[in-house]
């Protein structure tokens, strides 16, 4: 019988954990905004409406915005694992990627001024580059 040998959990890979549970969450959320809209009298062609002033909307956007940034992460986690860099500096740069990623989450529901997300935004392609950097590097 083969055994499997079980690793320890990195911050990388805590990060890891904590974006796809974040992307669970607001999948959740949109589902029960989904639900109260339908239940509401409201048509499922709305899903697809553009209106920032809806929070459906910002629901889907934000949704979006995980799934699309998901890979580029794990992509990062996987070159920092195979490659088995770590550290602080390493560390520090998921921390502050994992935050920004979620307050640029929390802006974008709460329908804060788009600017707000730009400036998260360049902080989290900042701390991937960097982190390509030290994968490959």
């Amino acid at each position: 019988m083969m055994q499997i040998e079980q690793t320890n959990m990195t911050v990388p890979l805590w990060g890891l954990a904590i974006f796809i549970g974040w992307t669970i969450a607001v999948v959740i959320l949109l589902l029960a905004v989904r639900v109260r809209h339908i239940s509401a009298g409201g048509s499922i062609k709305d899903f697809s409406t553009k209106n920032d002033d809806s929070l459906l909307w910002r629901l889907v956007r934000v949704h979006c915005n995980l799934v699309e940034n998901l890979p580029l992460y794990l992509g990062v986690v996987f070159l920092l694992t195979v490659r088995g860099v770590s550290g602080t500096a390493v560390n520090l740069l998921i921390v502050v990627y994992i935050l920004f990623r979620l307050v640029h989450s929390v802006i974008h529901i709460a329908g804060i001024d788009p600017k707000f997300r730009f400036f998260t935004l360049v902080i989290q392609l900042s701390c991937l580059v960097a982190l390509t950097i030290m994968a490959v590097f």
